[in-house]
């Protein structure tokens, strides 16, 4: 988030209010300004105080304060806000917010809200929020524009066990990250990416695998979903949080990753095939564990399907076809030879043997090869690094035009 953009997060009279706060924190750490507003009955479950200390800015609860060189502050807030956030929402509000009721500083501030995305995040009663008069509020939010998350189900502060549990703060970021971290230039197009390691089995117990993380490839879907793109993600067996926003198939094998990229790359307009996808596998799978013996034991390997020069081959028109090699010697001669071999369009090219990349880092440092050029990354987090991915692919897409 490069350009300092203006949060507004509403509080209102729930349990779940003690998450805000991280969701608040979380906000100001990625460097945005954040305000917050609560209702009266909110302040009797968190104090105004611990937003406060948060965000640097007072916790507006009354009407009629008065900052911004004494403008009205609902309306100047308004003005301000890049997106607002109610979380948690009650049944009370939803249905003030649905009906045009402003009688609080949080409400009136959402009303005067025109331009921002709004968004909220409903908590309450399993039996409250299935009540078809809440139901019948939160469609008519949707059909005003606001954005609606579902809530989760699980066991309430009541005792109920059901939907009502406001999702985790870091679900909730995820909504404000897609809606301001990035302008929507993916918009209209399917992105294919594909992450992760694959396994091949030897028997029940062992397998073949490698070290990747998977990090690069699911930084890639977060980033494509934020900028507005249709997210396809064929991932392999990682530990990582599923991204949110994009379309996940789970895979194990490389002939598994083999199907389902083949179906999904169709219709893809940009495919970034990410994942370290095993290039031999056992000829032979024991049904049974294979006991340990005396003397040495030999597997007989076979190669398994080469998805990336499948791709290539059958490359639709327009279609943009992204490849990266991990190499730890000749890093631009290899992946210049994969480049034309394989048919691809750029190869994101990086060495085990640079400080700060490859397998299981938060970092990576990445030389961009196309036909015509070479662009060297410096060490980035792979969130960056996934920016600026995809800054080339659209900079090399347009100079095609």
């Amino acid at each position: 988030m490069e350009q300092k953009k203006t949060v507004v997060l509403g509080v209102t009279g729930g349990i779940a209010a003690y998450k805000t706060a991280s969701l608040a924190s979380m906000l100001v750490k990625s460097g945005l300004d954040v305000q917050v507003l609560m209702t009266n009955n909110a302040a009797n479950f968190i104090n105004p105080i611990v937003f406060e200390t948060l965000t640097g800015h007072k916790c507006l609860i009354d009407t009629f304060d008065r900052n911004f060189e004494f403008k009205v502050e609902h309306v100047a807030l308004a003005k301000l806000a890049d997106v607002v956030m109610i979380a948690p929402a009650t049944a009370n509000v939803i249905g003030k917010l649905a009906n045009g009721i402003a009688d609080d500083m949080l409400t009136t501030t959402v009303m005067a809200c025109r331009k921002c995305r709004k968004i909220v995040a409903p908590a309450m009663n399993t039996e409250m929020y299935l009540n078809q008069v809440v139901q019948d509020n939160i469609k008519k939010l949707e059909e005003y524009g606001f954005e609606i998350i579902r809530p989760a189900k699980g066991y309430l502060a009541c005792g109920d066990v059901g939907p009502g549990k406001m999702p985790d703060p870091e679900a909730l970021y995820e909504y404000i990250y897609r809606e301001i971290a990035f302008d929507k230039d993916l918009t209209g197009k399917k992105v294919l990416v594909t992450a992760g390691p694959t396994q091949e089995a030897i028997d029940p117990v062992r397998y073949i695998t490698n070290h990747s993380s998977g990090k690069m490839g699911y930084a890639l879907a977060r980033v494509c979903a934020a900028r507005g793109a249709k997210v396809v993600l064929v991932t392999g067996p990682t530990s990582l949080p599923k991204p949110m926003f994009a379309k996940i198939v789970q895979v194990t094998t490389a002939k598994e990753m083999f199907e389902a990229v083949k179906k999904e790359a169709k219709d893809a307009d940009i495919v970034c095939k990410a994942a370290a996808v095993a290039d031999y596998r056992p000829k032979n799978v024991s049904s049974e564990k294979i006991k340990k013996a005396d003397g040495q034991m030999s597997l007989e390997l076979e190669k398994t399907d080469d998805i990336l020069m499948y791709l290539g081959r059958h490359k639709h028109p327009g279609q943009f076809l992204c490849g990266f090699a991990m190499e730890t010697e000749n890093l631009t001669g290899n992946s210049r030879a994969k480049l034309e071999k394989k048919n691809l369009d750029m190869i994101a090219a990086n060495s085990l043997r640079d400080e700060g990349a490859g397998f299981q880092k938060d970092t990576n440092r990445i030389t961009l090869i196309t036909k015509k050029d070479e662009t060297p990354l410096p060490l980035l987090s792979k969130e960056e690094t996934a920016v600026r991915i995809i800054d080339k692919i659209l900079a090399e897409i347009s100079d095609r035009k």
